[in-house]
């Protein structure tokens, strides 16, 4: 599976309430996006009277995957979401995912600022020949 390990444990699970989901934010960047995408998902079929099989037939994206999507029970392929949003006429991919980075981000060893010195200008190693005429 593509991500390893990483994406062994289904979106729903990687929030402190899984039976809460879509509504119960997730502390894993990752898990956090496919939320965000399943609750606008759901939100726009419900508000345009979409049924699952009548998402599937417009969008070609099969119903147990749309199913999986808004339960997060699955890691949508960017293909599946971008068929979604076109069928329905939304943008699914969230601006932004709002988490605690503090929590979830490493930190990485900071870098000595230098200032910029100009690039060094190197003689040609090709001698020219004098030509007297």
């Amino acid at each position: 599976m593509v991500g390893g390990r990483a994406r062994a444990r289904s979106p729903r699970e990687l929030t402190d309430d899984p039976e809460a989901w879509p509504e119960q934010p997730s502390a894993d960047v990752a898990a956090e996006a496919v939320r965000l995408i399943a609750r606008t998902l759901a939100l726009v079929l419900n508000g345009q009277g979409l049924s699952l099989r009548a998402t599937a037939a417009g969008s070609g994206v099969n119903r147990q995957v749309i199913a999986d999507l808004v339960a997060g029970r699955c890691w949508p392929d960017v293909a599946s979401v971008a068929r979604l949003a076109h069928f329905t006429g939304t943008t699914l991919w969230p601006d932004g995912t709002h988490i605690d980075r503090k929590r979830t981000q490493r930190r990485l060893p900071q870098l000595p600022s230098k200032t910029r010195e100009p690039p060094v200008r190197r003689r040609s190693r090709t001698r020219h020949r004098r030509v007297d005429g």
